[in-house]
Parts: C-alpha cells; sequence; structure tokens
C-alpha cells in the first residue's frame, strides 16, 4: 500500500483494489415518504420535553405525508397510462400510410407495417425503416378515385324490333 509522505493518506489507484477511484455518493433529488418520516422522527426526538410539538402540527404534517404519497402515486399512474396510449396510438398506425422525418429532417411517406415496444417510446415499421412514433407527424388519407363531373348519358332501349332486322 503506497502511504503519501505529505498527508499521510493512501492512494488508492496505487493499492490495486476494486475501486481506481473512491465511490461518491449520488444526493437525492426528491424527498420521498420515508426521508420525510426521518425528519419527523428526528424532530420528535430533539424536542424539548418542557413543550412539546403541538399535536394540531404533527397531524398536519402527517396530513401533508399522505398527500405527498398520493401525489407520487397518481404520477406514477399517469405516466403508465401515458405509456399506454403511445402503445395504443402505435397500433393504430399499423395498415395506414404515415407521413414521418427522416434522419435529414425531410419528410417522408410510407404504409406502417408493424410496432415494436422493446424500447420505451413504440418504434413502427415503414418499409424497411424503424421510425419512433415521436418521429411521426401524421396520417396520410388515401388518394380517393377521382369521380366525374358531368353525369353519364343514361342509355335508352331500342325501339327496334331484333326480329325484324335483317
Amino acid at each position: 500500500m503506497a502511504v503519501d509522505s505529505v498527508t499521510g493518506t493512501t492512494d488508492p489507484a496505487a493499492t490495486g483494489g476494486i475501486y481506481t477511484t473512491l465511490p461518491t455518493r449520488q444526493p437525492k433529488q426528491s424527498l420521498d415518504g420515508e426521508a420525510f418520516m426521518q425528519l419527523l422522527v428526528t424532530q420528535l426526538r430533539n424536542q424539548d420535553p418542557s413543550s412539546p410539538m403541538d399535536t394540531n402540527q404533527m397531524i398536519g404534517q402527517t396530513t401533508q405525508l399522505a398527500m405527498m404519497e398520493k401525489l407520487t402515486s397518481m404520477d406514477s399512474t399517469n405516466t403508465e397510462n401515458f405509456a399506454l396510449q403511445m402503445r395504443m396510438a402505435a397500433t393504430n398506425l399499423v395498415g395506414h400510410t404515415v407521413e414521418y422525418l427522416d434522419s435529414n429532417g425531410d419528410s417522408q411517406t410510407g404504409l406502417a407495417s408493424s410496432v415494436s415496444f422493446a424500447g420505451s417510446v413504440p418504434v413502427v415499421t415503414i418499409g424497411d425503416k424503424k421510425i419512433p412514433l415521436d418521429s411521426i407527424s401524421g396520417v396520410v388519407s388515401p388518394t380517393a378515385p377521382a369521380t366525374p363531373t358531368t353525369p353519364a348519358t343514361p342509355t335508352t332501349p331500342s325501339t327496334t324490333d331484333p326480329s325484324t332486322t335483317t
């Protein structure tokens, strides 16, 4: 083990250990129910016994905890609903001619033949290309056959008797 003579610390890279750099702890970016409960318990432990926490404050804080947990649950439900809606939208494109942007940013059209749900965003197969759902800009309606602008002249039955013609 190599020890730095100036500071007396060991060099982790020179020790040949598992880590070549020291692991760092990433701080949480959100306050979850567990952290909230830990704060409440710490507050109760460190309160002044001669003036304990007001019961109304404690009830208010536990109500806030319950509200936060419900909001977190609603957020995950909304995320699942959005994913389901994307899958349904992608599935409904199969068999339709769609317009999409290619890798150059040019608008292309093609027939959607299948959908893959392997990733977080459904991928639609158009011809031999795999196009993410968020790159599809619309559904192109097929061109309707031309309709005549003038009405056809009706045919009138012949007034001549076919047996009298020679």
